[in-house]
């Protein structure tokens, strides 16, 4: 057997881990570079002015650095995986549109909920019914919807959120912190996370490779909204995450020709393809 594996400790940040003797998030991703990516995010018209913050995503993030969170395979893929991460975000919460003000682009963390929740999301579920009062339109910072998602991740995140869907709305460390569990957690057993299929710990099967699932940008695509956004083609849904992840690689210094192999999932078929209640 090999010694034991090296294990680091750099303060509050990152500690107890292999992952932790690599670059951390702070030593590649400053204060001024968080607000280039989201310039307009306390603009008068966005909705959720003095909500987003530097810190809350640095802190979020030390819980998930010792897993490889933007600790993995060296400072350019560290760099590259938290763009990735915040291009779901950025696309998610953005109300950039054509014509807006430094671009479409610039407007990412606008909002941290749903403004006009087209219907309840209360559907029947025996592990995590829905608390009478409680609304479980989409918060956050890759939004969750329904009460079953509310229930899985405040189990994840040891938070009473299927009782209080709303503190998702109210702390902003919350907010990153549900995404990146997200982002590092397979969804189903024997299934990689976004985070796998980015850095490149996972191998396709014979059937993925068939169904074109490859691993790079598009997968984690595939894996975070399956064929709401994968396997129809170049729609704008789907150009519009890309479009965040690469003007992200942009403004960190990376440049976008560096977005990796499989940036797309137009002809990927959905890992999971969704039945009626699927999550957003």
């Amino acid at each position: 057997t090999r010694e034991k594996e090296k294990v680091c400790n750099k303060g509050w940040e990152c500690s107890g881990s292999i992952y932790c003797c690599n670059e951390t998030i702070t030593d590649y991703f400053q204060v001024y570079q968080f607000e280039n990516l989201f310039s307009k995010r306390n603009a008068p018209v966005a909705h959720a002015v003095g909500f987003w913050d530097y810190q809350s995503f640095i802190t979020a993030a030390a819980v998930y650095e010792p897993l490889g969170f933007g600790t993995t395979g060296g400072k350019q893929m560290g760099m590259k995986e938290v763009a990735a991460f915040l291009g779901h975000v950025g696309s998610k919460t953005s109300c950039g549109y054509g014509v807006a003000t430094g671009g479409p682009l610039a407007w990412g963390l606008c909002y941290n909920h749903e403004m006009s929740p087209s219907q309840s999301y209360c559907a029947d579920d025996y592990k995590y019914p829905c608390t009478p009062g409680a609304e479980y339109y989409g918060r956050g910072a890759l939004p969750v919807y329904w009460n079953y998602n509310y229930g899985l991740v405040g189990e994840a995140l040891k938070i009473n959120l299927l009782n209080h869907p709303e503190y998702l709305e109210q702390n902003a460390t919350m907010a990153f912190q549900a995404a990146m569990w997200r982002w590092m957690t397979p969804m189903k057993k024997k299934q990689p996370s976004a985070h796998d299929v980015f850095v490149g710990n996972w191998k396709p099967s014979k059937n993925d490779t068939l169904e074109k699932r490859l691993p790079g940008f598009g997968m984690t695509m595939n894996i975070l909204y399956s064929d709401l956004v994968c396997g129809q083609g170049y729609i704008d849904s789907m150009n519009n995450i890309i479009s965040h992840y690469q003007y992200y690689l942009d403004l960190m210094g990376i440049g976008r020709e560096f977005s990796g192999d499989n940036v797309d999932c137009a002809e990927q078929k959905a890992l999971n393809p969704s039945g009626k209640s699927a999550s957003s």
